[in-house]
């Protein structure tokens, strides 16, 4: 990629939205053996707001689930309970996502300019986790105890963090999400909670899919790369891409990195390969997808589009 052209992704001024909104519908890659959740229905729903500009929704309302907003109203604020998390785009696009353990309830609101208002008050359905025990695991990847492991971790941590804080002024997201692998299963699922070793851990948010070594991880739509390392404590090879808005998928245990921080890639350009680094049993791909600090399951966005 040129400078040019990555100074215009980081800035995503309207040539980079233009690309966004001009993206050509997907087929949607799996394999007869996938057992991963079906497609999300495409749910639509008008709210009050102007006559000319309602408020309409596709996606799963679900515990860690993804919803993708349409309005006529380019850069109107958007309110989730109140507070506000950002801006439509300037096709008047946004997403909201529902944390793993979000509440049953959540209000959404967008605010025009002109200070007209569309407000959703959405049901949220409880998802339905796993319990998974794991052993076999070294134990220092469980329980962390040498000192410069400590630190090791403590600034990965950091840099981790930075990556999920991503948030690029773009809305790649409304053209839908396609799987990274072109045939695996998943092998676990999004959510369950997790012992390792016997000792109760923090829950899975990621889905796992089960893969052999060098097996090629593709984008699964476009999005700037916030996070490219290897030899992670944990993840062992790591990317992190936004897609806009701040919604931010994670390829975990990688066996090798096809791309840098920084750089546009497009949907289907392979950008890793699967491998069983840092915490893991055996080679997979850990796909993990946050917004705004919330965790949810990337496989509910994909074949998901704007309405």
């Amino acid at each position: 990629m040129s400078l040019s052209r990555r100074s215009a992704v980081l800035g995503l001024g309207a040539a980079g939205l233009a690309a966004c909104t001009a993206s050509p519908a997907r087929r949607l890659v799996t394999s007869p053996d996938f057992v991963g959740p079906p497609p999300a229905p495409a749910v639509v729903v008008e709210t009050p707001g102007r006559i000319d500009a309602p408020m309409r929704r596709t996606g799963r309302l679900v515990q860690g689930g993804s919803l993708i907003f349409d309005t006529a109203w380019p850069g109107a604020q958007v309110l989730v309970d109140g507070a506000l998390v950002g801006h439509a785009s300037a096709a008047g696009c946004f997403v909201v996502g529902l944390d793993r353990d979000a509440p049953e309830r959540v209000v959404i609101e967008a605010r025009a300019r002109s200070g007209e208002v569309a407000s959703l008050d959405l049901a949220v359905a409880r998802g339905d986790f796993d319990v998974q025990r794991i052993d076999g695991l070294p134990q220092d990847t469980v329980t962390p105890e040498a000192p410069e492991t400590l630190a090791k971790i403590a600034a990965e941590a950091e840099r981790k963090a930075q990556g999920f804080a991503s948030n690029i002024d773009a809305d790649y997201f409304r053209a839908g999400f396609d799987m990274p692998l072109q045939a695996t299963r998943l092998s676990s699922r999004f959510g369950g909670q997790r012992i390792l070793n016997g000792a109760p851990s923090r829950p899975h948010y990621g889905a796992d899919l089960a893969a052999p070594v060098g097996t090629p991880i593709h984008a699964p739509c476009d999005g700037v790369v916030s996070f490219a390392e290897t030899g992670l404590h944990f993840e062992g090879g790591l990317i992190m891409i936004d897609h806009g808005q701040g919604l931010v998928t994670a390829y975990l245990h990688l066996s090798k990195v096809e791309t840098a921080r920084g750089d546009f890639v497009e949907r289907g350009r392979k950008i890793a390969e699967v491998g069983a680094e840092g915490r893991a049993t055996g080679p997979h791909l850990c796909w993990r997808m946050k917004w705004r600090n919330r965790n949810l399951d990337p496989t509910l966005l994909v074949g998901v589009q704007a309405p």
